[in-house]
């Protein structure tokens, strides 16, 4: 069985935290970890007076209809980055704009990366972070990649651990939503010329937020993407680089205003294995077997992707990753996806060209127990 338990940051009043998970994936990324060694977020005078000034704007919200967009919380952490590569101490302050140069990289050549994780509300008030770790390692790879110094696996978590607790008072109900947590590493000293930024910013921010899709809980109905391509060999689709979302808004937003939910991309290379939708791993379940493309450098390793591998194989499923071709896709009993963002979704249809094909969903589906396995973990209720 799991010890899914390890998967899970407890962030209580006293500020202390349980021991982090996954010591296996970062010993093997070569990244040092202790794992009995508790998290501590500093009582500080500064951590111990954050004010509750925002109560009043939380009391009002209206949970049950949060929806996924951008609402402003209270405050934002934040870490430079010397010229020698060595960040300095962190600190939270209250929310507001930045200051940039216009010459900064990450303006003019998107040298930068972002995570995305939640804080969930547990029914007793206290909020769990869900495998932040896994998303430091995963800044690091993507830092690397851009050519960026990144901030110690330690110290990310560390960073997202504060921001939670500096605006647990927007941190939904338990069964409401949750609190996105947005981690932003980017270039921004001025250049002028393709280089590595002379300097970098470390950001976290944080929004309530509830599901990603408009519809819900509701089955997804995706378009296939044979057009455009949101990644290729040797690029940076297997990593969380900025500059990798802006290419999808072209197919995306066309497929919307068809009334698809989302796309699926395929490869640039045979325009026919399916990669991931635009913010989203995807799943394709036939009898006992469940495949996903492998992460092969053009695809991003989601986070909640690897949970829902490890959740299907302690339920008995036979994990492949590899290559699908978009015909086996159309064949399959039940499609989902999965993300931070939209946890597991089910796909209701997918179009492909002018055929259209319609899949199993309702309570009953394999995407649904999985779901709901990876949410009462989320929430501490599965330990």
């Amino acid at each position: 069985m799991i010890r899914r338990g390890l998967w899970l940051h407890n962030l209580v009043p006293s500020f202390r935290v349980g021991a982090s998970s996954s010591s296996s994936t970062l010993f093997k990324l070569g990244y040092p970890y202790n794992n009995s060694a508790p998290y501590y977020v500093e009582s500080s005078k500064q951590s111990c007076e954050l004010s509750s000034k925002s109560d009043k704007d939380t009391n009002e919200m209206d949970w049950d209809n949060l929806g996924f967009k951008l609402i402003t919380t209270d405050y934002i952490y934040s870490m430079k980055c010397t010229e020698e590569g060595n960040f300095e101490q962190g600190r939270l302050s209250l929310h507001a704009n930045i200051e940039l140069s216009p010459a900064a990289a990450i303006l003019n050549y998107a040298q930068g990366v972002f995570e995305g994780t939640k804080a969930h509300k547990k029914e007793d008030g206290g909020l769990l972070l869900f495998r932040p770790d896994q998303n430091g390692v995963r800044m690091k790879i993507g830092a690397e990649r851009m050519c960026m110094p990144s901030p110690s696996v330690d110290q990310f978590v560390d960073a997202v651990k504060q921001t939670a607790i500096a605006n647990r008072s927007w941190v939904p109900p338990s069964g409401k939503g949750s609190l996105y947590i947005r981690p932003l590493l980017m270039g921004t000293g001025g250049a002028l010329g393709v280089a590595p930024a002379p300097d970098y910013t470390f950001l976290v921010y944080a929004s309530p937020v509830a599901n990603y899709f408009k519809e819900g809980l509701a089955p997804l109905n995706i378009y296939v993407e044979d057009e455009f391509h949101r990644a290729s060999p040797g690029g940076t689709g297997h990593v969380k680089a900025i500059s990798n979302y802006s290419p999808c808004l072209k197919a995306l937003t066309r497929a919307k205003k068809r009334g698809f939910s989302d796309v699926l991309f395929l490869d640039s290379i045979h325009n026919k294995y399916v990669e991931e939708l635009s913010t989203c791993n995807i799943f394709i379940l036939k009898g006992n077997q469940i495949s996903t493309p492998a992460t092969n450098g053009t695809i991003l390793p989601g986070v909640t992707r690897s949970s829902i591998i490890e959740i299907a194989r302690d339920y008995g499923y036979k994990i492949e990753e590899r290559e699908i071709e978009v015909d086996e896709v159309m064949e399959a009993e039940e499609v989902f996806c999965t993300g931070t963002a939209v946890g597991v979704a089910s796909v209701g249809s997918i179009t492909y060209h002018t055929k259209r094909v319609e899949f199993k969903t309702g309570d009953q589906t394999v995407s649904q127990k999985l779901y709901s396995t990876l949410i009462g973990i989320q929430r501490g209720v599965i330990a």
